[in-house]
């Protein structure tokens, strides 16, 4: 996730170091008139935020005026983990934008803005934020110690871009058929902006970010690096240690099988020798049939079913004829 955030606000920052930066004027025309589709991919342009047509007005201030307002409402509670700390949480409950067409113009000239929603960077202004405190009453706290979460209260938020502030907008000039400038989300994927910033502000605050991200990149690929470390170290002793378990057993199912063939009686009945080699002895029983007809060197490669009766082996055990 941080080396995808890294790539990304790399690609952000060459491809804002490349855009040519305008202020809003009738060289905008012309530089449409020189592109070979009509539009320029990627551009900086600053100006002053007009309304087409009737603003927004604020809720809480009806003198400011905007084109896109955000309103916002936040719940605080007091919340218990699974520590049995309380802590502080917050959760947003309602959130809506309002949007009216809107321009960036300088003089007579002017490029409308599309998709105001669809910025990476939107820089509103806060001209609203308030903070109704909840008074719980005897049975709220009762009920909030059982459900583990008491209300603290609702934050009321709104935002607000204002008519008449200057703005950079950051991303793909056209012209439409009817003449008009606008400027959109690049179609490339190239990130769209709005904002308040000038150029070089909004290149250093990408430029910390990749930082950040870098930073962190490097320090959850060391911590992973370790932890891969340990886990394969675990995993190579595991394995040296499981090889020398097999190596031993090994050795010593070698050296009881050498000292079986030397204590082994010779001299057997028919009724005593393995019903597989007969030549060994019977000295294992199959359970659950309870049949002692195998000697232990053919009981390692018999283990669905017996020999004699042809039931299910379950365990093996040894039993030695007398």
């Amino acid at each position: 996730m941080q080396l995808q955030q890294l790539r990304s606000t790399s690609k952000c920052l060459v491809s804002l170091q490349g855009a040519e930066f305008h202020e809003v004027g009738p060289q905008l025309g012309e530089l449409i008139d020189k592109s070979s589709n009509n539009k320029i991919d990627y551009i900086a342009i600053r100006g002053i935020v007009k309304p087409l047509g009737k603003p927004l007005n604020s809720i809480n201030n009806k003198k400011l005026t905007g084109v896109v307002q955000k309103l916002k409402i936040k719940e605080h509670v007091v919340a218990r983990t699974t520590a049995g700390f309380w802590s502080d949480q917050e959760r947003t409950v309602h959130k809506v934008y309002n949007t009216v067409p809107f321009s960036l113009q300088h003089g007579s000239y002017s490029v409308e803005v599309l998709e105001p929603l669809s910025a990476d960077i939107l820089d509103l202004d806060v001209v609203s934020n308030t903070f109704e405190p909840t008074v719980p009453s005897f049975a709220d706290h009762l009920w909030g110690f059982f459900t583990g979460i008491r209300q603290r209260g609702l934050q009321s938020t709104e935002e607000l871009l204002r008519e008449g502030s200057v703005m950079t907008g950051i991303g793909e000039l056209a012209r439409t058929k009817s003449k008009t400038l606008t400027l959109q989300p690049p179609l490339n994927g190239t990130p769209f902006y709005l904002t308040s910033m000038s150029i070089s502000s909004l290149l250093r605050k990408l430029d910390e970010r990749k930082r950040t991200y870098r930073l962190l990149c490097l320090m959850f690929g060391a911590i992973g690096m370790l932890i891969g470390g340990i886990v394969f170290r675990r995993y190579w002793k595991d394995r040296t240690e499981q090889r020398l378990a097999e190596d031993l057993r090994q050795t010593l199912a070698a050296s009881r099988k050498e000292r079986r063939q030397r204590v082994r009686d010779t001299d057997l009945r028919e009724d005593q020798l393995c019903v597989v080699c007969r030549t060994n002895p019977r000295e294992i029983i199959l359970l659950p049939c309870g049949h002692v007809c195998l000697c232990e060197d053919c009981s390692d490669d018999i283990t669905s079913d017996c020999p004699v009766c042809r039931a299910p082996i379950s365990q093996k055990a040894a039993a030695y004829i007398i």
